[in-house]
C-alpha cells in the first residue's frame, strides 16, 4: 500500500515484526528502499505476510534464521502456507543484548528480569552469575519487555533488550553485551508479492520449499542429487513437519546461485520432475556478499557449450 506524503509523492508501507526497538526494525533499516517509507509494526509473522498478500504493505521484513537457535519455525511454516510470496533480499543483524532499567534503578535492585524466551536463553548464564536469585518474566519481544518497564504496574524492574532500545525509550543501561554468544546473528528476509527476481549479481541465493514425493529409501538423496550433480552448494537445509500425519516433512533449502544461472535453473527443473510440490521463494542478493560459484563443469558458459553441441547432433 502507498500513502501520500505532504508533497504529494507516494510512500510505500513496509511491515515488520514489532514493536519499535526490535531486531527486525534494525534489519528494516538496512533496506535502502525503505528509507522515507511508512514503517508498520505488526504483532507476528503471519500478520506481516497477510499485509503483503492483502496489499496493505508493499513489502515486509521478517526473521527467518538465527545462528544459535536455527530456523524460525513460525516463519518457515507461514511461508509454506502462503502462495504468491517472494523473497527479494536478506539482511544480517548482530544480536547484542543489554540489561536495561528505569532511571534510578541500580543493578543491585533487580529482582525480576523480563525478556523474550530466546533472549533469556542466550543471556541466562550472565544473569545467573550476576543476578543470583532473580525471577524471569517472559515477554512477546525484547522491545515489549523494555517498554513494559515504564508502566506503573510493571512487575519487572529490568529487561534484556537490543543495544539500541535506549534510542526509543527513556531507560538506562545496567550492563552491556551480556549474551553468551558474542558473534550471534539473526538473518531477516524482505518479502513481497510474487514478481521478477532482482537481477543476478554473481553473489546470490535461491530459496525453495520441497515436499517429499514418497516415503521410501533414497528419496532424500535423490532430492539432494538435483543440486549436487550440477555443482550447486546448499547453505541451508531444514525440515519441518507437513502436519497431515506423522513422518511427513517438507524441506526448506537455500542454494547458492540465481534462477538465471543455468545450474540453478536445471536444478529447479529436476526438482519439479522429482516432487509434486516445489515452492520457489525467490532469488536475491546474498547478505554476506560472497560469490556463488557452481563447482565442476557447471558454469553458464559450459552449459551453453553443451547445449550447442547437443543441438548439432541431429542436423
Amino acid at each position: 500500500m502507498a500513502t501520500k506524503s505532504r508533497n504529494g509523492s507516494a510512500k510505500k508501507t513496509y511491515s515488520y515484526l514489532g514493536p519499535v526497538g526490535t531486531f527486525t526494525e534494525l534489519a528494516l533499516a538496512q533496506v535502502p528502499e525503505a528509507k522515507g517509507a511508512n514503517w508498520h509494526p505488526v504483532a507476528n509473522v503471519q500478520e506481516a505476510i497477510d499485509n503483503v498478500l492483502s496489499g496493505h504493505s508493499a513489502r515486509a521484513v521478517i526473521p527467518i534464521e538465527n545462528s544459535i537457535e536455527g530456523g524460525v519455525s513460525a516463519t518457515l511454516d507461514a511461508l509454506a502456507a502462503s502462495e504468491g510470496i517472494r523473497i527479494f533480499g536478506e539482511y544480517l543483524v548482530p544480536v547484542t543484548f543489554n540489561l536495561v532499567a528505569r532511571p534510578g534503578v541500580s543493578i543491585k535492585d533487580v529482582l525480576t528480569v523480563a525478556t523474550h524466551p530466546v533472549a533469556y536463553a542466550q543471556t541466562h548464564k550472565w544473569l545467573s552469575a550476576n543476578l543470583s536469585g532473580h525471577s524471569y518474566l517472559p515477554a512477546t519481544s525484547t522491545a515489549a519487555a523494555a517498554a513494559g518497564l515504564l508502566h506503573a504496574d510493571s512487575v519487572a524492574n529490568a529487561a534484556v533488550a537490543a543495544s539500541t532500545i535506549t534510542d526509543h525509550y527513556a531507560l538506562k543501561v545496567l550492563a552491556k553485551n551480556i549474551g553468551e554468544y558474542k558473534n550471534a546473528q539473526t538473518r531477516f528476509i524482505q518479502i513481497g508479492l510474487a514478481g521478477k527476481a532482482p537481477a543476478a549479481t554473481g553473489r546470490d541465493k535461491t530459496s525453495v520449499i520441497i515436499e517429499m514425493p514418497t516415503d521410501r529409501p533414497g528419496t532424500l538423496l535423490e532430492m539432494l542429487e538435483q543440486f549436487a550433480v550440477r555443482g550447486v552448494n546448499l547453505s541451508r537445509i531444514e525440515s519441518r513437519p507437513i502436519g497431515d500425519r506423522l513422518g511427513r516433512y517438507r524441506f526448506n533449502i537455500d542454494a547458492q546461485g540465481h534462477i538465471d544461472d543455468a545450474a540453478i535453473a536445471e536444478a529447479l527443473k529436476g526438482l519439479h520432475r522429482f516432487s509434486p510440490k516445489v515452492q520457489y521463494l525467490g532469488s536475491y542478493p546474498r547478505a554476506d556478499k560472497e560469490k556463488s560459484v557452481h563447482e565442476g563443469n557447471n558454469s553458464d558458459a559450459q552449459f551453453g557449450d553443451a547445449d550447442k553441441w547437443f543441438k548439432s547432433l541431429n542436423r
